[in-house]
């Protein structure tokens, strides 16, 4: 009997086929978990379609540009080796691994060239009628929509075939050298050298092949400088962008110099005489030279008039690119140092003075409605609702549970995804009312929620989803969830809605496991027939997930319906680069912008997920290319709930890039706006505990407009002249009805000077009585805090309001201890609003009322007051007369510590008996 002899050991090739395997089916696993939870997750949102479209919209062009890259390649490997007279017989490793080489090239060439979404628009935005923007360039009269879908798309082909000729041509050359070097080893190997002539590309042109190609990249140049005279209209010349004079007189012609020299030269190439490639490089240094000599000789001597019409052109398409022309309208406002008002005319508007800053309001809240530790109010809004018939400006903020703050339980798996898995109720707070002891007077309050105003009611107070929130959470479970506490003990309940997608079938417990990385849901008892798994319950990263393509604002706000459900809405924004003659704005993680819009708001339900698109700028012809590409994801504006719409707004962040393209681009006239003459700041104020002045914020809040005595709810921000503090200008964006999204700039008298914020803050910090209170807190371990300055137009002057807070050291609850109020030369400073309002009515009930005095109820004017005789009362009037124009031109020049001693003598003549 033989021994037994041993197994050979596995070879390490099925070794490597078997790790091969393995990697294969774990990485088609999770694919496959991946693509079954998306399914679902487009399901609940009930766009399906919309999500296949997306698919074959991000697959398409890459794969179709990969295939014709491919074919082009093969192509030129098949013609280099016919030069090279290589049979392919009895070569077949080689041909598999020179076309899968070929098909990584191709692969490779796409993805680095093709952008899906510009094909995408490019095809979404074909038959749009031009008078959708109603904007046309001045050089070509083309509409905008050619420089937002075409010619990004032109610019792609371009860019692909001239790659794409290159490649090929390399290809084709590589592999014929090649070839010829192999064949020519056996020599080399006899004599030690290289015959050079394996390397001359001139002999490349008696292939046929190479020349078609040649000429294909020459066509492709010549593309590249057509389009490039499109692209001119984006040039950046320091003072303006777009053409100007010079590319519109010599840069242009040239353009189409070295156009004929390319069409020349591939027509040469085709022929085999590739000498004429000459008349090419004769054009390219033409095209070089000549600008730049006529810009150093002609233009910079006569710069501002020969610019002149290009420079205007750049200002009106920058405020069309940022809506700055669009139901906008510029309103001169003589506005004046007037110290009277109807306040019982204007009681509507004094009604809703927002006292609570945001800040003071949200560190107050917390302390006084968190009610325990993970709940948390990561944001304050500022609405208006009717309450008991009338418009009353609020506060509101959600209250959403933190799972990071429960460390040991956030450690229990069952916790994060079974137990505690939303956020419960809200606070909402009149915007202008304080207790007696100085705290915000709330409408909406604790949990279970206390409704203390009518007309408002909460009937699901659960925040699924929101803006603190973790995932996945399943509901419909055998395990009941953390509703809020009451006492020592806790509230339970079950979820109702219909929010989430089902998890009860064991596949689908498996492609959640393998897709979440947690076995545990596989393995979880919790789960029913009726469970329900909750994904991107995050507002921002839910938009994020379903419309990649629109920007959507950072500062979702939350609305409760007159059913009493909590709805989220956030403003959506479309922006380019693409926008002939328009300046730039950088916008942090949007990169670099030149047009922008708010086309559309969405809204999803806090309780159940549900969201909807709403789209409210139909002339924006970005968001009309996306709506026909995806038809089922947007609804028209008018489909918007009616109590959702009466809480829509202008968007902050639109509003402060429009700010900031309106400081430079208020100058129409061409020759102030190249020289700057006329620049604006955002105007500054002292805000919080910090004494250094920043930049104030655009505020929401309910007042008048110039001409009208309705309150409405309005966004502001005031401006001053550059480098000074007297106020120049105010945007206004009115949020109501079918004003919604217009804009007013009132444009103050650049003769007359009017206070801005920072000068009133001067005054108050001048204030002897002002000035030691706000020692003395700070010397009484309290700390004093500051509410940003509003600044409301009323009649022909402006009312200026500060609220100042007083918080423990040790303690962040800002409590209201004193309101300013400035009108004109009239500094009011009481202990509450309403009594500061009560002396502004009295200050405006006498006739002449004497300027630069601050008043307090107890110096109010007394009756009977001994007057002076006529001579020196003239004279005291004259010195006072003297004082207020020498303080006009020290503030002017923001010389605020001078101004103030002027300031000083005014209330020492005043004083005088």
């Amino acid at each position: 009997m033989n021994p037994e002899l041993p197994r050979p050991p596995l070879p390490r090739r099925n070794t490597v086929v078997i790790i091969l395997v393995v990697f294969l089916v774990i990485a088609g696993a999770r694919f496959v978990a991946n693509f079954a939870i998306e399914y679902q997750w487009w399901k609940e949102m009930e766009q399906v379609p919309t999500w296949v479209d997306m698919l074959v919209y991000s697959i398409a062009p890459l794969t179709l540009a990969t295939l014709l890259a491919f074919v082009v390649f093969w192509l030129a490997h098949l013609a280099a080796l016919r030069f090279a007279r290589v049979s392919r017989t009895g070569r077949k490793t080689y041909m598999l691994v020179s076309t899968l080489a070929l098909l990584l090239i191709a692969w490779i060439l796409a993805s680095a060239t093709i952008e899906s979404w510009t094909v995408v628009r490019y095809f979404g935005g074909r038959g749009l009628p031009a008078e959708a923007s109603g904007w046309r360039d001045t050089v070509f009269g083309l509409p905008l929509r050619f420089y937002l879908f075409e010619l990004p798309f032109y610019n792609l082909l371009r860019r692909y075939l001239l790659a794409l000729a290159v490649l090929a041509v390399l290809i084709y050359w590589a592999v014929a050298r090649g070839w010829q070097l192999i064949r020519q080893l056996p020599v080399m190997q006899e004599t030690g050298q290289i015959d050079p002539r394996l390397f001359r590309l001139e002999g490349g042109l008696e292939s046929r092949f190479l020349r078609v190609l040649v000429a294909v990249g020459l066509l492709a140049l010549s593309l590249s400088f057509f389009l490039g005279r499109y692209a001119m209209l984006l040039d950046d010349h320091g003072f303006m962008v777009g053409v100007d004079y010079v590319a519109d007189k010599i840069t242009l012609p040239l353009q189409w110099v070295v156009i004929a020299a390319c069409l020349i030269s591939a027509a040469a190439t085709l022929a085999g005489r590739w000498k004429v490639l000459i008349v090419l490089a004769a054009a390219l240094i033409l095209r070089a030279a000549v600008p730049p000599l006529v810009t150093a000789v002609y233009v910079k001597p006569n710069e501002i008039s020969i610019q002149r019409p290009y420079i205007q052109t750049h200002i009106q398409a920058t405020r069309s690119a940022f809506g700055l022309d669009r139901r906008a309208k510029e309103i001169e406002f003589n506005a004046s140092l007037e110290t009277r008002i109807d306040v019982n005319r204007h009681r509507p508007l004094l009604d809703n003075v927002r006292l609570w800053d945001w800040r003071a309001f949200h560190d107050t809240t917390t302390q006084i409605q968190a009610l325990r530790p993970y709940y948390v109010f990561a944001d304050t809004d500022v609405d208006r609702y009717i309450i008991d018939g009338r418009l009353r400006q609020v506060l509101l903020t959600p209250r959403e549970l933190d799972i990071r703050q429960l460390t040991e339980a956030r450690a229990r798996w069952i916790n994060p995804h079974f137990i505690y898995t939303h956020g419960y109720g809200m606070v909402m707070a009149e915007a202008n009312q304080i207790t007696a002891e100085g705290l915000p007077v709330l409408f909406v309050q604790d949990a279970p929620p206390q409704i203390k105003a009518a007309g408002l009611k909460l009937t699901r107070p659960e925040i699924y989803y929101g803006e603190v929130v973790h995932e996945p959470v399943f509901v419909h479970t055998a395990q009941k969830e953390f509703s809020y506490p009451s006492g020592s003990d806790n509230v339970f309940s079950s979820y109702q809605g219909r929010g989430g997608f089902p998890v009860s079938s064991l596949l689908m417990r498996l492609a959640a496991a393998i897709s979440r990385g947690d076995y545990n849901i596989l393995l979880t008892t919790y789960l029913t027939p009726q469970s329900r798994m909750m994904i991107r319950r995050n507002v921002r990263a839910r938009l994020a997930a379903l419309a990649n393509f629109i920007s959507w604002d950072p500062d979702p706000y939350l609305v409760l319906t007159d059913e009493g459900r909590l709805v989220w809405t956030v403003d959506g924004y479309t922006t380019s680069t693409a926008h002939p003659y328009s300046s730039s704005i950088s916008l942090g993680n949007l990169g670099s912008v030149n047009y922008m819009r708010n086309s559309v708001k969405a809204t999803i339900d806090a309780y159940d997920g549900t969201t909807r698109l709403y789209i409210f700028d139909p002339s924006d012809p970005i968001i009309l290319a996306y709506q026909r590409i995806f038809p089922e994801l947007f609804q028209p504006a008018s489909a918007m709930p009616r109590d959702l719409r009466m809480h829509a707004r202008y968007p902050e962040t639109f509003f402060r890039v429009q700010a900031e393209m309106y400081r430079t681009f208020h100058m129409l006239d061409p020759q102030a706006f190249y020289n700057k003459e006329d620049l604006w700041d955002i105007a500054r104020n002292v805000q919080g505990q910090d004494t250094r002045p920043t930049q104030v914020t655009p505020t929401y809040v309910v007042a008048t407009l110039p001409g009208s005595d309705e309150p409405e709810f309005l966004l502001i921000l005031p401006f001053t002249p550059r480098n000074k503090d007297n106020m120049i200008g105010l945007m206004v964006a009115r949020c109501d009805g079918e004003h919604l999204g217009e804009l007013l700039f009132l444009q103050l008298s650049k003769q007359e000077l009017i206070f801005g914020p920072m000068q009133i803050e001067a005054r108050i910090n001048q204030d002897q009585v002002i000035s030691k209170d706000l020692s003395l807190w700070n010397q009484q371990g309290s700390q004093v805090l500051r509410g940003q300055m509003l600044v409301l137009p009323v009649e022909d002057t402006f009312l200026y309001v500060e609220a100042i807070y007083i918080q423990a050291a040790e303690a962040r609850m800002p409590q209201l201890k004193k309101v300013v109020l400035a009108m004109g030369n009239s500094l009011i400073y009481e202990d509450t609003y309403q009594q500061a309002v009560a002396q502004l009515a009295r200050l405006s009930s006498q006739p002449g009322a004497p300027p630069a005095q601050r008043q307090t109820s107890e110096t109010a004017p007394a009756a009977g007051f001994a007057q002076p005789a006529a001579a020196e009362a003239e004279t005291r009037l004259e010195r006072i007369r003297q004082h207020l124009e020498r303080y006009r031109q020290l503030t002017g020049q923001g010389r605020l510590a001078e101004a103030g001693k002027e300031l000083e003598a005014i209330d020492a003549e005043l004083r005088r008996r």
